[in-house]
């Protein structure tokens, strides 16, 4: 069978060819581009690598100023608050003073007033008398047609004003 001699040479020019290529692929794929390839991607990682630990350097910064400023704005509160607490007191002195100062005013006119009211009260009730006087002897005039002088309807007003 002449097919079976040809298969040393089919299969030996087949092996050649396939070592050929196969040897041409190795040395263009597997020694020239995958370095460059396996390079590149080294490269990225390593330059990822690097971001990431500035951007966690970057973060740790940031939050040591962020708790420097917290710890700023805490004694710049407390240091508010003391102001406010100060000019408050100082605000409650003030107006204790002026209070003070209005209730002895107050008190003085209140006095004044009971003293002119009591004045007046005394003034009224001497005018109230009067009138009352008068007003007896007119009575008494009508009713019994005698007269009776001041002095004795007076007495008579103010007994009765003592009773009521």
């Amino acid at each position: 069978m002449p097919q079976i001699a040809q298969l040393a040479e089919f299969w030996s020019s087949q092996v050649f060819w396939t070592l050929i290529f196969f040897g041409i692929t190795f040395f263009v794929i597997g020694r020239g581009m995958v370095p460059k390839v396996m390079g590149t991607v080294e490269l990225r990682d390593n330059q990822i690598a690097d971001d990431l630990a500035a951007a966690q350097a970057a973060r740790d910064a940031a939050d040591d100023q962020e708790e420097a400023w917290r710890v700023r704005e805490n004694e710049n509160r407390a240091a508010a608050q003391a102001l406010i607490a100060e000019a408050k007191a100082k605000a409650a002195k003030a107006t204790e003073k002026k209070l003070a100062t209005a209730q002895t005013k107050i008190d003085a006119k209140l006095a004044d007033a009971e003293t002119e009211i009591e004045s007046a009260r005394v003034s009224a009730l001497a005018e109230i008398e009067g009138v009352a006087a008068e007003a007896t002897q007119d009575i008494v005039v009508r009713l019994s047609g005698e007269k009776v002088d001041k002095r004795t309807a007076r007495s008579a007003v103010k007994k009765a004003l003592s009773n009521a």
